[in-house]
């Protein structure tokens, strides 16, 4: 399949700088990219390479200078390759379709319109799922867990008993959503196991990774609101509540009960202690180290999580205390001379 790069532009609303009729035939990252591919930059850091590549084309943000070869400008780099993406590689992923024979399927069991169940599929009494979902092998479904319409759930994820799943959901392999709460009560040194018999509610759009874990809550429920997407290896204690179109990157971990907000970011290893807010559109750095509530529209960073920029100035501070110290030292020593000269002229 051949394009030219004013159709390009067309599918992706961008402006084409230099000759419209290059012609592109496939796409590739921006240093493996040959003649005849397209490419694109979103992170401006990334600009220098422009100069190298051997890509026909680069797709760029508005405000990137115009460069020495061709370049589509968007206002998403990122969204527009995507789009091109799917120009150049538009076949299907194959889906396993219709209920296997080893599939096991409980009493009571709805199942809606183009349900597919792979081999070794357990589905529970009493569970429902919507039209056009598919559940890979090895997969678990609790009783009375309701499913919604086409969903996409892989090999070998659990999902126990009175869950709800909302549409269009998709949830990778190895995951496991309403797990026991940890809850224990110590006595005299032993730790006494407190029931969990709350439950976990998935809303629509939601994309979790491999390897999650979302325990069931105490009492009432666990939820992730819609759109929201949670990248592998993140752990969500019991009665969390998430907002809706948020983004938890991998390995973040978020303790009981905290609440966070709608278009939340938290990137990977944050780690947020039980019983706080985060507050809507609340960015939580790498590695941040969250023990307070913080408020909507706020950058944090660090251990314990401050203020970006403070945290920033801090890390400023600690970077340089080698050479503080070693100014110091030369302080004390100049402080001793001059104490010492004091002395012998009294």
């Amino acid at each position: 399949m051949q394009k030219t790069l004013k159709e390009i532009a067309r599918l992706i609303d961008g402006e084409v700088l230099g000759d419209d009729a290059t012609l592109i035939n496939g796409v590739a990252g921006i240093k493996e990219a040959v003649r005849g591919e397209i490419t694109f930059v979103a992170n401006p850091k990334y600009l220098p390479l422009i100069e190298n590549t051997r890509a026909s084309c680069v797709i760029v943000g508005r405000d990137c200078d115009t460069p020495k070869r061709p370049v589509i400008r968007v206002e998403n780099p990122s969204l527009a390759f995507a789009k091109t993406v799917s120009m150049f590689s538009p076949g299907e992923t194959t889906h396993p379709r219709g209920i296997h024979p080893a599939a096991i399927v409980g009493k009571d069991v709805t199942l809606g319109k183009n349900v597919s169940l792979g081999p070794y599929v357990v589905v529970e009494d009493g569970v429902k799922i919507g039209d056009n979902t598919t559940i890979y092998p090895g997969s678990f479904i609790g009783h009375h867990t309701a499913i919604g319409k086409d969903c996409l759930i892989y090999a070998n994820v659990s999902i126990r008993e009175r869950i709800t799943i909302g549409e269009r959901v998709i949830i990778h392999s190895g995951t496991v959503i309403g797990s026991d709460g940890f809850g224990f009560a110590t006595i005299e040194g032993l730790h006494h196991k407190i029931p969990q018999i709350g439950t976990v509610e998935i809303g629509d759009d939601v994309e979790i990774g491999a390897n999650v874990t979302i325990d069931r809550a105490r009492f009432e429920k666990t939820v992730v609101g819609g759109g929201t997407k949670i990248d592998n290896l993140v752990q969500v204690a019991h009665n969390v509540v998430i907002g809706e179109n948020s983004i938890i990157v991998a390995q973040a971990g978020i303790s009981g009960s905290t609440v966070i907000g709608n278009s939340v970011t938290i990137a990977g290893q944050a780690g947020l202690v039980g019983h706080i807010r985060i507050g809507d559109g609340a960015v939580l750095a790498a590695q941040a180290g969250v023990t307070k509530s913080v408020p909507a529209h706020t950058m944090v960073s660090g251990y314990p999580a401050r203020p970006h920029d403070k945290a920033r100035r801090v890390n400023a501070c600690v970077q340089n205390l080698p050479a503080l110290y070693e100014k110091i030292d030369r302080i004390q020593e100049r402080i001793e001379e001059l104490e010492a000269k004091l002395k012998s002229k009294a």
